[in-house]
Order: C-alpha cells, then sequence, then structure tokens
C-alpha cells in the first residue's frame, strides 16, 4: 500500500484556517490535521512560513509559453505546463472565434488531449470555455471577426467531440434568448460577454438562465445612471462574474465596486500565448498580438487578453486589499462551484490533492496536482 507524504503549514482548509499537516495519498487528500487559526497576518509571519492554499482554476484561458489553444497538439501540453508552474492547478481550454471548421478541429484535439494524455506536469484540462462565436460583431475585443448567430444543433455538434463547459455569447442577439434555456438545460454554463445588449437584454438572459459574465467590464456595455447596461445588470443582478485581476484591464476602484457587488465574482487570467515569455509578437487565433509595456495588444492598442498567471493574480488581489483567504476562493473556491465541482478548489478529506504553497512575501513555492508534484518557474 502507497504511504501518505505530507505538507506542513498554514492550511486555508474548508472548515478555516489551519496550523497542521495535510496528508496525500495518490491523488487526493487522505487526512487534515492540526489546531485552528485566525486569518493570518502576513507582515506578522515568520520568514519561513508556509500557506497552503487550494490550487488555482482558471476558467479561461487561449494560451502560454509561445502556443494558442487554437493549435490544438502538444500547444495543449506546452499551456497546461506552464498554467501549472503558476499555481493553476485546472483550467478551461477557451477558443476564439473561428469558421466552424477550426473550431470543430481544435475542439477534437482537445477531447483527445483529455482522453489520451497523461498529467504530465501540467494543469488538468476541464473541458473548453467556448468563447464566441456567438457575439455581437461590434463588441469583438481582440476577437477575430467569424461572428455568427448560435444554433442549437451546430452547438449540440460541438459537445459531440468534447465537454463545453461554459459559453460565452451576446444575448441581444436574435435567437440567443431560447438557446440560453436549452444549454443550461444541457449543463452549460452560459456567460454574457463581448455585447452591446442593454441593460435589460442582461435581466432578461439571466432570466432565462444565463449565470456568468465574462471579463466583467471588459467589451460590453457599461454603466450609465440612465443607461445601466450589461455592467450594471451584473452588478445589480449577478451572482457569479468573471474578473481579470491584472490591474490593467479594470481599474482597482472598479474591482472593488464587483467585489462589494457581485457575491462569487471569480478571476480569471484570459492568458494568450504571450504569457510567461518575453516582449515579442505572439498570435491570439488568426491574430497577431504584441506583448510590450506590460501588456498585450493588437496593431491598433486594443487590449488582446493579457499575460496574467495565476499566482499574479493572487498577490494582485492580496495587494488591493483581500484577506488570503478572500482572495483564494476567487481563483478556487467560486470557480470550481461554478463549474460545480466538489472535488476541487477547496482543502477537505477526500478531495484532489491540488494544493499550491505560497510563503511569507506570497511567493509560490511549490504546486501539487492531483498529488504530484508540478516544477516550479519564474519564481519571482
Amino acid at each position: 500500500m502507497q504511504q501518505p507524504h505530507t505538507l506542513e503549514g498554514k492550511v486555508l482548509s474548508a472548515k478555516g484556517w489551519v496550523q497542521g499537516r495535510i496528508e496525500i495519498e495518490k491523488d487526493r487528500i487522505a487526512a487534515i490535521n492540526g489546531t485552528s487559526l485566525a486569518e493570518p497576518n502576513i507582515a506578522a509571519n515568520a520568514q519561513d512560513c508556509s500557506y497552503i492554499l487550494p490550487g488555482f482554476i482558471d476558467l479561461h484561458v487561449h494560451g502560454g509559453g509561445g502556443r494558442d489553444i487554437m493549435e490544438g497538439g502538444d500547444a495543449l501540453t506546452t499551456v497546461a505546463r506552464i498554467h501549472a508552474s503558476h499555481g493553476t492547478t485546472a483550467l478551461l481550454a477557451t477558443t476564439v472565434t473561428a469558421p466552424k471548421a477550426t473550431l470543430e478541429t481544435v475542439l477534437t484535439a482537445i477531447d483527445r488531449y483529455m482522453q489520451d494524455v497523461p498529467l504530465a506536469e501540467g494543469s488538468r484540462i476541464l473541458g473548453v470555455h467556448l468563447e464566441g462565436p456567438y457575439i455581437n460583431a461590434g463588441k469583438l475585443g481582440a476577437q477575430p471577426d467569424f461572428v455568427c448567430a448560435a444554433q442549437l444543433e451546430e452547438i449540440e455538434q460541438y459537445l459531440q467531440r468534447v465537454p463545453i463547459r461554459v459559453v460565452t455569447l451576446a444575448p441581444e442577439i436574435n435567437g440567443h434568448h431560447a438557446l440560453i434555456r436549452q444549454l443550461t438545460a444541457r449543463g452549460v454554463r452560459v456567460q454574457i460577454g463581448h455585447t452591446l445588449g442593454s441593460y435589460e437584454d442582461g435581466v432578461a438572459a439571466l432570466a432565462q438562465g444565463a449565470s456568468g459574465f465574462t471579463h466583467l467590464f471588459n467589451v460590453m456595455t457599461g454603466l450609465q445612471h440612465r443607461a445601466p447596461g450589461i455592467v450594471g445588470a451584473a452588478l445589480a443582478h449577478g451572482e457569479y462574474a468573471e474578473l481579470i485581476p491584472d490591474l490593467l484591464h479594470v481599474h482597482e476602484g472598479a474591482m472593488k465596486v464587483a467585489l462589494r457587488a457581485i457575491p462569487r465574482l471569480f478571476c480569471v487570467t484570459d492568458a494568450t500565448s504571450a504569457t510567461a515569455m518575453p516582449d515579442g509578437e505572439y498570435r491570439l487565433g488568426t491574430h497577431t498580438v504584441t506583448k510590450c509595456l506590460g501588456g498585450v495588444r493588437l496593431a491598433d492598442g486594443t487590449l488582446a487578453g493579457s499575460m496574467l498567471t495565476m499566482d499574479q493574480a493572487f498577490r494582485n488581489l492580496v495587494k488591493i486589499g483581500l484577506s488570503l483567504a478572500d482572495a483564494s476562493h476567487r481563483l478556487s473556491l467560486y470557480p470550481a462551484d461554478y463549474l460545480g465541482l466538489t472535488d476541487r478548489g477547496r482543502i477537505v478529506e477526500g478531495a484532489y490533492a491540488d494544493l499550491v504553497v505560497f510563503n511569507r512575501e506570497l511567493e509560490l513555492q511549490a504546486v501539487y496536482v492531483e498529488g504530484k508534484s508540478i516544477a516550479i518557474t519564474n519564481v519571482k
């Protein structure tokens, strides 16, 4: 019988902070032992303090390490390894708008990876976030212009190829309200994004079963006092929404508004192939994007995803005032709950041993994906 191995430190368990030990057996958490703690004070903790948190779950990843999800094949391995080395233990492979034949090829490749590729020092790919092509051509952002109205038959063909966990669409497009009901009934999370819709469109979409908002504030109608827009619908009625906490896509003040208004706001990277790479030119679907001056942009200056990693997202959330526990929940627990996962995103007996370890300076020290230790790169 395989003997468990252990991790010791300040553990953010499902019941709160514990000073103690986690026992890992194979790919699961076998036991948690220790004494209860109050929320740790970073400044007061010893230099050798270790914080053990649930592994991060990123529901919006386009690429990393110079590779783009739309390439399929070994690009998926590179992306999974890069993000795991920054604390992401599970993710959704996120597509961009593309012709149907291209999407079919990519989705087949993702499913093949999920079925055939062993966990090789990388994040577990849980399925697909289909970001478009069912968006508004007037709010492309950095999406290639292959927009079309959604048809249930087409999406069902995609569902037969790979588990699609999230679909982003613009609710104002004719026929999309009915589609929201149909997709929700099939267990797909529908998010509102890349939209010119009104506040009323957003509220109606939520009533039909839409459950989230894609990169809140970005490429959607903003909040005005006589035209609250999709942002207003999210702030007034949303339970879940994505946010990119790179401190570039969204101002710190707007982040705090969303954190106060949306109970289970969770954070994503929207990472591109430029993530964990030097400045230069990279791919986002059919687009060429440039990484420079702390961001990733199209030639006209439009933000084109990000170069964010989840360990940096964690530090950014703490920097703007969130507690360690609150920051952790928005990167692990809430995205897990959003997908209906009870065996990830939390430290509890029987859950997958998806764990990250930080030191007092919140530098990433160790990552475990389903009990397997992952090599750490680019630690600051």
